[in-house]
């Protein structure tokens, strides 16, 4: 059995597109038997189902008696029924229910916008999309033009204040233009307090963006979104169209993508409701939107801060540097969409990316230069006071390096080293030394204490330690011949004088010696 609908459209297909029946059992599958019947009939005939008796009928009149007195519930006509004796389910009783009073579909208007009068604008979001090791929701901004349907998207993994007038800022510039009125939910980002008979009490720092811009903030009722139904649809298009099986790998590729499925499929398709392109009506809309102000608006949010004290500051659990000298001071932090901005009384002392990973941490290698130089300074000074506390004569020693070196503190500390080395007492008396020779070097303190380490001290007595027979040594007779004054010859090395009866040697006189004390001396 076929209803009313079915109907109109096998006539409709016979009669106007001048389809035979073959053709319009294969298009609706339906039988050719059954398309040819419908066809020969004159008007629709709906089949009277068999009536059956039910526990209900009863009590259809006293149903009835009842919903039109009040607006009972299905359930609370059961209630009543069984009270009266009825011992059926309460499935008949809502269907009958539902017969009598069918549920009342509410009816909206279609709204008609002048051109550049209107846009609506709102969230999506679609799963979660990983950023470095970390995952992020995916949320998505939308902007539509109410006249032409030009649309704008734009995606983020957050929708904070700064992001919700960074994308509204984007939007006015990717359109060329301003509305004159913008269409918002009630988000805390656009409206603080909604009290149904007053007037809404708008975010400040919404507002205040808006008269920058110039436009006039529409919040929707609460509770009916229905009033915003061309972003509402524009945002399911966006999920089926652009997202439905797009694999997002890394956020950074996203927005191009995007930018790119705005400007070949969906600004270019014939919409739906307007049955033209939006680029098309567009082209009518543009001159009417008002100019973008000259400045552009600042959307950074201002919060304060605090350096700890490793000179970082922490946002969203990443960690972020600022100068070593800030260390523990009071800061104002300026969130931007893509960047950071550290304050210290209104001067700029630290800029970073935003990063949208997890318990990261960013250095600038500026930061810590102060410190390392202090650290510098402080070391120098430690290894000055070890070499004047050598000896006295320390001080006019640097003095005298100062003077006469350009590398000052390589010589400081190649001489506290070489202290290390050789000991306090020797190179003091190295510095010394080298101060009275007026030598201002580490080069020659380090020659000084050298030779004096290689100083021998003195030889003692020979000890002999050999073996007894190793000490039997065989001398030759020495040449006295070189000691001779008178003429005669030296006798041969290997021969000795023969001696006579009185022990002369010949030529020599016979007489006797006279001693000193001359004749007559004693014998």
């Amino acid at each position: 059995m076929i209803d009313y609908e079915l109907y109109c459209k096998i006539k409709a297909r016979h009669d106007t597109d001048r389809l035979t029946i073959v053709q319009i059992a294969r298009e609706l599958h339906l039988s050719d038997r059954t398309v040819g019947r419908w066809l020969a009939a004159d008007k629709f005939r709906q089949r009277a189902a068999p009536s059956r008796p039910s526990k209900l009928d009863a009590y259809k009149g006293q149903i009835v008696g009842w919903l039109q007195g009040h607006p009972y519930t299905a359930t609370q006509v059961f209630l009543r029924l069984r009270e009266a004796g009825y011992t059926g389910g309460i499935t008949i009783v809502k269907d009958f229910v539902q017969q009598v009073r069918p549920t009342r579909t509410p009816a909206f208007l279609t709204l008609s916008f002048a051109p550049g009068e209107c846009a609506q604008v709102d969230w999506g979001q679609f799963g979660s999309i990983c950023v470095g090791n970390t995952r992020r929701r995916l949320s998505f901004f939308v902007m539509v033009l109410c006249y032409s349907r030009m649309l704008y998207v734009e995606f983020t993994v957050s929708e904070t204040m700064e992001h919700f007038l960074g994308c509204h800022a984007n939007a006015f510039a990717f359109f060329g233009g301003v509305p004159g009125k913008l269409m918002v939910d009630n988000l805390r980002s656009a409206v603080l307090q909604r009290i149904v008979g007053e007037a809404p009490v708008f975010n400040p720092r919404y507002k205040d963006f808006a008269d920058h811009y110039g436009f006039a903030i529409a919040p929707c009722g609460v509770g009916q979104a229905h009033e915003k139904g061309r972003v509402e649809n524009a945002v399911g298009y966006i999920k089926k169209n652009f997202l439905a099986g797009l694999e997002l790998s890394d956020l950074r590729l996203v927005n191009p993508a995007a930018r790119q499925w705005l400007d070949g499929v969906a600004n270019v398709r014939t919409h739906g409701s307007t049955r033209r392109q939006p680029v098309e009506l567009f082209a009518a809309e543009k001159p009417q939107l008002k100019p973008l102000p000259s400045q552009p608006y600042d959307v950074g949010l201002i919060r304060p801060a605090r350096a700890n004290s490793q000179f970082r500051v922490t946002v969203d659990t990443n960690t972020y540097s600022v100068p070593a000298e800030y260390a523990g001071a009071a800061l104002t932090l300026k969130l931007y969409p893509e960047v950071l901005c550290f304050y210290h009384q209104d001067k700029l002392i630290a800029r970073h990316v935003r990063c949208y990973d997890r318990h990261q941490d960013f250095e600038d290698h500026d930061h810590p230069r102060a410190l390392l130089a202090q650290r510098r300074r402080a070391s120098e000074q430690r290894l000055l006071q070890r070499l004047l506390s050598l000896t006295p004569k320390a001080e006019p020693f640097y003095l005298g390096l100062q003077e006469r070196r350009l590398n000052v503190l390589h010589h400081v500390r190649k001489i506290v080293a070489l202290s290390e080395i050789y000991g306090t007492d020797r190179t003091a008396r190295a510095i010394e030394d080298a101060l009275e020779f007026q030598a201002f070097s580490c080069e020659y303190i380090a020659n000084l204490l050298e030779q004096r380490q290689r100083l021998l001290p003195e030889p003692g007595a020979l000890h002999l330690t050999r073996h007894q027979d190793l000490l039997e040594l065989e001398l030759p007779e020495p040449n006295l011949s070189l000691y001779r004054t008178d003429g005669d010859p030296a006798p041969a090395p290997d021969q000795s004088p023969a001696p006579d009866s009185g022990g002369a040697n010949p030529g020599e006189s016979h007489e006797p010696e006279q001693g000193p004390q001359g004749p007559g001396g004693p014998g």
